[in-house]
């Protein structure tokens, strides 16, 4: 199940992406960088939220095997 982090992420990535369509579209090179930065900072939320969902399910996984 996906975090707020990675959701976020998916979310900055995609606007990031239309900002970008945008801006080539329109020769707008400002846009065109604002949604190369937005899917960065996209792609680095949702790695950070993978991250975390990943230690998350390590943390439960050894509690259930300490619970046996």
């Amino acid at each position: 199940m996906w975090n707020r982090d990675e959701v976020e992420g998916k979310a900055n990535r995609a606007k990031g992406n239309a900002k970008e369509a945008a801006g080539k579209l329109t020769d707008d090179e400002r846009l065109r960088n604002e949604g190369e930065a937005d899917q960065a900072e996209g792609a680095v939320e949702e790695t950070f939220g993978r991250g975390r969902r990943k230690v998350g399910e390590a943390v439960k996984d050894i509690g259930r095997k300490i619970g046996q």
